[in-house]
């Protein structure tokens, strides 16, 4: 009995010590990167009342702050132009110095197993790659898979290097991102953290009150089945993955998932959810780029994967600030987890340089429907990022017509001044068009970018 009490009193000793120490979350550490030319929050925690010193080692400033009475603290520090490495030291009754910090551009890594993938999965040229990965520039942090009912404060983790073993099991497009970024950002550094979990629907990636408050995507959870490879419910990953780190300054965010939603009927509503909570979490309209999922056999239902590409198609409408990336070409339709990760990396890491950093002008998206022009029975279908359309087989067979009964039926296409004109015998009044409807159809149409079109059906 006294050793139980020795054991309680001694475990008070060192929770009050441990609380009196100025302490930070892991996200903050030695290797970090800092969003460069901007405010960022550090916070942490102290004794009440006790007084924090932070000191920056680019311009030696001294910033002042007292912790709450919940023992917390935060400050807005600002940063310079890209550099490092750097320190920042922390005082109270303690100090706290982080080291090797440097100063670049911060992207979120997340969702599902496509976005986790790494080179110790199995990726094209892996092995190769992985032997030039070595750069103190790229810095990683992989946040743990973990699930939780409420917000929690903290997660474990530390920030790496980029080194060969640590790309090794770090997400592939992340990296590939990266790199790209690096080379025409002129070697500004770049920092990813990496939050990522096969198997995983998008709704368990948001506070689960933006679920519980919207009819139509609690009805929409309440079809996802508990399956035993990963959470499902609302909120879980959230909870433990994402909040823990908000409010560390990001310049956006990458997302692949989707393949854990096919099936669903309101995934744009889903995820045009998911985006809005983050901003509105972080305070700030970060860029959002998203990868389309691959077209795949799923299931016997042959549109439930199309529908969900078409619906990531129709947030780009709907949502500021956003873009998608196509895969339909460098997917493989009976692999779920297509190797070519490098392209993918490389795609988001052009659509960044032209929409968040203006610094590339070429052609980043592939074609996207516009709109239709009915003249009899003949059609016209418009597209934006449409130069040089073609079709990769001279002709397509992937288009479709229907009438006012709503049944589809294939259109002879043909392309004239970067349009597409469509008719068919058995749709002598057409109202409706769909492309690559379809869950394995690789589309074949493309722009001079070489990019491929995306599905669609017209409303």
């Amino acid at each position: 009995m006294k050793n139980n009490i020795f054991k309680f009193v001694f475990f008070l000793m060192i929770s009050t010590t441990m609380m009196a120490n100025v302490s930070l979350p892991n996200i903050f550490g030695d290797n970090m990167v800092l969003q460069r030319n901007s405010e960022v929050k550090i916070w942490g925690w102290a004794n009440p009342k006790e007084e924090i010193k932070l000191v920056s080692s680019w311009n030696n400033q001294e910033y002042k702050v007292v912790a709450n009475n919940q023992a917390q603290w935060e400050l807005h520090i600002k940063t310079p132009e890209a550099g490092g490495p750097y320190t920042i030291s922390i005082k109270g009754y303690n100090e706290v110095v982080l080291k090797n910090i440097l100063i670049g551009e911060v992207w979120v890594c997340a969702g599902q197993s496509n976005m986790e993938m790494s080179v110790s999965w199995g990726i094209d040229n892996g092995e190769e790659e992985m032997k030039n990965a070595t750069n103190p520039n790229i810095r990683f942090f992989t946040v743990p898979k973990l699930t939780a009912t409420t917000p929690q404060n903290n997660l474990l983790g530390n920030w790496t290097e980029s080194t060969q073993e640590t790309m090794k099991n770090f997400s592939a497009i992340g990296y590939f991102f990266a790199k790209r970024l690096r080379e025409d950002l002129k070697n500004v550094p770049i920092g990813l953290i990496s939050s990522n979990w096969g198997g995983t629907p998008a709704e368990i990636w948001m506070p689960e009150e933006v679920i519980q408050n919207d009819a139509v995507l609690l009805e929409n959870a309440k079809k996802l089945n508990e399956q035993e490879y990963g959470p499902r419910q609302p909120g879980r990953a959230y909870n433990a993955m994402i909040y823990p780190f908000v409010g560390f300054k990001i310049a956006g965010t990458l997302w692949y998932q989707g393949e854990s939603n096919v099936g669903s009927l309101v995934y744009d509503k889903t995820l045009s959810a998911l985006i809005s909570s983050w901003r509105k979490a972080w305070q700030d309209e970060f860029s959002f780029y998203f990868v389309q999922i691959a077209p795949y056999k799923t299931g016997s239902n042959n549109f439930s994967n199309v529908t969900v590409r078409n619906s990531q198609r129709k947030i780009l409408n709907q949502v500021p600030k956003t873009g998608m990336v196509l895969t339909s070409d460098i997917s493989d339709t009976i692999d779920i987890h297509p190797k070519n990760k490098k392209d993918v990396g490389i795609r988001l890491a052009n659509l960044a340089l032209a929409e968040t950093y203006k610094v590339n002008s070429n052609l980043v998206n592939g074609p996207l429907f516009k709109d239709i022009k009915i003249e009899k029975s003949k059609v016209i279908v418009s597209f934006d990022y449409a130069d040089g359309l073609y079709f990769k087989n001279k002709t397509s067979n992937q288009f479709e017509l229907a009438g006012a009964d709503g049944t589809f039926y294939a259109a002879e296409a043909s392309i004239k001044n970067n349009q597409v004109i469509l008719t068919s015998k058995k749709v002598p009044n057409p109202v409706k068009v769909r492309f690559a409807w379809g869950n394995t159809i690789q589309s074949d149409l493309f722009n001079k970018a070489h990019l491929p079109a995306s599905c669609f059906v017209t409303e």
